[in-house]
């Protein structure tokens, strides 16, 4: 018998086995959820940002908000670490939420210095969709922060949009006709069926960086590619493709009719400060700098 399990006798013939690494395991995640309701208590989470260039000129049309943990003991944290833990327990809505505010008021204060005509895009789960008062959540970050509805950018994984219920849909129409871009991340990784692009409100397709990393060597991941840019313009839908790391990748990109690029050929993620400082040097990018 393994020396992680031993039997637990219950009567009769009925025996339970119990593994020390599982125990270890479910400690690890409650220790870790506690960890995080404190974290957001103590206003731990903060927002790194990468830019959204336009592919042909360099411009900086846009920043993704992206959510990590500065734990006290451990530094950064990663939202791999900590976001499933939130889903489990529902953790993942009062931290959605300030996701969305923090990125708004911070777009706002990044206009209010000149920084204009950008959009803010979020990460949102498929947990968040659920709630009623999404949109009034959405409505008041834009009314509060004096932006524009183009100026909200709502990132949905394929996966999240494969679960919803119909009433999900409602919201996600009302908010796209009020002007929020709804944009389908990681476009080609999941199973979604391509009649979704029809009956869901969307504005934008994200290519996922694992086609783009090998496109220029793979020319399975070329064709993904081509196609995902090919379904986008013909749907009159926008296109980012993620994990641009060099120039190569971008011209091609550029070539192939993308609109946007992200990457760390343009910038890595960086946090509030430093954005900052880079916003206030430049308005475009050059495509073959890396930052």
């Amino acid at each position: 018998m393994p020396p992680c399990t031993r039997p637990s006798h219950r009567g009769g013939n009925n025996f339970q086995f119990y593994s020390a690494s599982y125990n270890l395991a479910a400690l690890e995640h409650i220790s870790l959820e506690g960890r995080l309701r404190r974290a957001l208590k103590n206003n731990e989470l903060v927002l790194y940002y990468q830019p959204l260039v336009q592919a042909r000129t360099g411009k900086i049309v846009g920043l993704e908000a992206l959510l990590r943990w500065n734990d006290p003991l451990e530094g950064i944290i990663p939202p791999d670490k900590f976001i499933p833990v939130a889903e489990e327990s529902g953790l993942i809505l009062p931290l959605g939420e300030w996701v969305l505010r923090e990125a708004g008021r911070q777009l706002s204060v990044w206009q209010a210095a000149g920084f204009t005509d950008a959009c803010v895009s979020v990460n949102v789960s498929a947990i968040q969709l659920q709630r009623q008062d999404l949109v009034t959540i959405v409505d008041q970050v834009l009314k509060d922060n004096g932006l524009h509805p183009w100026q909200l950018e709502l990132e949905i994984t394929e996966t999240a949009l494969m679960i919803i219920r119909p009433e999900v849909i409602g919201d996600l129409n009302a908010m796209r006709q009020k002007g929020v871009t709804i944009s389908l991340d990681d476009f080609g990784t999941g199973y979604s069926s391509l009649s979704l692009l029809q009956e869901l409100p969307i504005g934008k397709l994200k290519i996922d960086k694992s086609f783009v990393r090998d496109m220029l060597v793979d020319p399975k991941d070329a064709a993904i590619v081509s196609a995902v840019l090919f379904i986008a313009k013909s749907l009159g839908l926008r296109s980012t493709a993620e994990g641009v790391e060099t120039p190569e990748q971008a011209a091609r990109l550029a070539e192939e009719g993308c609109d946007q690029l992200q990457g760390y050929l343009l910038c890595r993620p960086l946090p509030v400060a430093e954005m900052t400082e880079f916003l206030k040097s430049r308005k475009t990018i050059e495509l073959r700098e890396q930052y």
